[in-house]
């Protein structure tokens, strides 16, 4: 096998040619296997090549933390090491590779385990300062990056992080990985490995995001990865240059993360007051409710509440009335993710909008806030809600219409001018308005209520569809939400199934109707493509579970990845939003204005929240005091 060090000289470069047929410059001989890995090979010699690196990476505008930056403003530097937290996850898992399509994985290997190049910080919409790369470098189009790797990194099991690391990662991603990397590595033209810790890759045009989501890429080591089995579940310890190492494995209920003590990476800023706990451990529950009573009974430290009435009604055992369990909101700044009913556009019974209206005007939302929730949500009605991207009560400016101009039709008009408003009721569970509403839509579309059922004119069969759901709550909503539409003759049944089934459903698409929460951040960008592009509605493990196919949609992506300044970014990211709600593809649903969390009064956390919210990575175990 070859590497940097069977080149007859330290100043060799390979690169790796994605746009030409593969090709060997001097005499190598390579195994078909090792071809098959690298591609296009080219080595030849050349002179180090000085560069203009900077310290940091922002998608708009410049920095807010100095290059000098002793912590991120939103840690406590001195807290305390030690102590183990112990969380709780809802669901299960198959797979420690949260990489693949395959399986349920345990996602937090990504961050805890395996590193990127590239760390962001939490209190700006998209800033990327050094980690296991020191430095990074960039021309004004981003038509390249280059990433210098800090020569101290290392894996866990101390073999040195280096270049070809880093072209073995982009590779593997790139034609193994999940759809959204494949999407997004694709775009590299051209990766050099200009030394043991310089990489440079040349981007196509048009991505000014594509360098900082190389910046994010996980790396993972050559040495460690078996390419032939990478797409594989496996629950074999994953090894990277984390500040944790997986130490113990229950399969399907527990994995315990230990810190690393040769950690390379704990004295950098960017780490400073992060990665307090001695050791991790996940604890996953198959149900809500033994869930939230492993919580009351002392089982896990921290629990991120997203039920109205549990949080008000369901926190009142001695733990909490005593101070040992301490209840806290927090702010953030982000949008707040949302959740709705997702309409399967794949499925015919679906594919007409006007349809996919009706269904979303016979979700009562006024009712269901007030008897199951305590009136505690907020109706979504973006796909950015409660930020300065959302479309909703906006209307849209010159430069919006100019991007939508291309497009007739895309938006609908009250859309356009800011004045649609989801669907509302009178709350009392009887309004007929919407009913009527609905059916004066459905009879459009070509249907007609004959008793009890909705029929299709030229098929006779009744309108019907399944919500798969995976919780009982979930399930428990979903069914007020079925009696509603039966009141139009519509017969929508709820499938409750296990989190297994339920993510093999997703990646194949085979679902009529699910609840999914989109969580989106201030710098939306590639991973618009992987939610709503066109090209990721028939690729199995995207997340475009709608369906959607839309030529405007793709457009206003587009726009906004091609975006110099945050206002043009913005108005962009509000196209996409105006093009979405006009198709009508989800059931708005409902946000939590805050975040609630409840925690064990021994685990601590900084007094500054940041943009993103609370991050259990700045938090730390308060030490014991000594008894007076």
């Amino acid at each position: 096998m070859l590497d940097v060090a069977d080149t007859p000289s330290q100043k060799a470069r390979i690169e790796f040619d994605t746009s030409v047929p593969m090709k060997v410059m001097l005499t190598v001989r390579l195994s078909a296997r090792r071809a098959a890995l690298c591609g296009a090979l080219v080595i030849a010699a050349v002179a180090p090549r000085a560069a203009a690196a900077a310290y940091a990476i922002v998608m708009h505008g410049a920095p807010a933390l100095p290059k000098n930056f002793a912590a991120l403003p939103y840690v406590n530097p001195d807290a305390p090491k030690g102590g183990r937290l112990v969380e709780g996850v809802l669901g299960t898992f198959d797979s420690l590779n949260p990489l693949i399509v395959m399986g349920v994985p345990v996602q937090a290997v990504r961050g805890f385990v395996y590193e990127s190049l590239m760390a962001r910080s939490d209190d700006e919409p998209f800033t990327l300062y050094g980690l296991l790369a020191s430095s990074v470098e960039t021309d004004d189009a981003r038509d390249y990056v280059t990433f210098i790797i800090d020569p101290v990194a290392h894996f866990s099991d101390g073999v040195p992080v280096t270049a070809e690391d880093v072209v073995f990662s982009w590779r593997l991603l790139r034609d193994h990985g999940r759809p959204n990397h494949r999407a997004y590595y694709s775009k590299v033209v051209r990766a050099e490995i200009i030394d043991a810790h310089t990489v440079r890759f040349d981007l196509r045009g048009g991505d000014r995001e594509l360098p900082l989501i190389l910046g994010l890429m996980p790396i993972l080591p050559k040495h460690a990865v078996d390419v032939s089995t990478f797409e594989q579940t496996t629950l074999q310890k994953p090894i990277g240059s984390g500040p944790y190492v997986v130490a113990d494995v229950d399969a399907g209920k527990s994995v315990t993360f230990r810190r690393d003590p040769n950690y390379w990476g704990r004295a950098l800023p960017i780490n400073r007051g992060l990665w307090n706990f001695d050791e991790l451990r996940l604890d996953y529950y198959r149900d809500a409710n033994s869930y939230f009573e492993a919580f009351k009974a002392g089982l896990y430290d921290v629990r991120s509440e997203e039920d109205p009435t549990r949080w008000q009604t369901g926190y009142d055992f001695p733990a909490v009335r005593d101070g040992r369990v301490i209840k806290e909101s927090f702010p953030d700044g982000l949008p707040k993710p949302a959740s709705d009913y997702v309409f399967n556009t794949r499925r015919p019974v679906f594919a007409d909008i006007r349809v996919r209206e009706a269904i979303a005007r016979l979700f009562d939302f006024q009712w269901i806030n007030r008897n199951f929730f305590y009136g505690l949500y907020k109706r979504s009605a973006s796909f950015f809600d409660d930020s300065e991207l959302s479309a909703y009560h906006r209307p849209a400016d010159a430069h919006e219409r100019a991007l939508l101009a291309f497009f007739p039709g895309a938006v609908r008009p009250d859309v356009l001018d800011g004045k649609w408003s989801p669907p509302t009721t009178d709350g009392s569970g009887h309004d007929r308005a919407p009913l009527e509403q609905a059916l004066t839509l459905l009879q459009s579309a070509g249907y007609t209520l004959k008793g009890t059922k909705l029929l299709n004119r030229t098929t006779g069969h009744q309108l019907s569809f399944e919500i798969m759901v995976t919780t009982r709550d979930d399930e428990r909503l979903a069914l007020a939400f079925s009696a509603n539409l039966a009141r139009a003759g519509i017969d929508a049944r709820v499938r409750l199934v296990d989190d297994a089934q339920y993510q093999e459903r997703l990646t194949s698409f085979d679902f009529d109707m699910i609840e999914y929460r989109y969580e989106q951040s201030l710098s939306p960008g590639n991973e618009q493509s992987y939610y709503f592009g066109s090209a990721a509605a028939d690729e199995p493990g995207s997340r475009n579970y709608m369906g959607v196919k839309s030529p405007a949609v793709d457009a206003m992506i587009a726009a906004l990845l091609s975006a110099r300044d945050r206002a043009d970014f913005v108005d962009a990211v509000r196209a996409l939003d105006r093009v979405l709600i006009s198709g009508c593809y989800v059931v708005p649903l409902f946000y939590l204005p805050e975040q609630w969390v409840a925690r064990r009064a021994y685990i601590e956390h900084p007094a500054h929240t940041s943009l993103f919210g609370y991050l259990p990575e700045t938090w730390w175990h308060q030490p014991m005091r000594a008894p007076q």
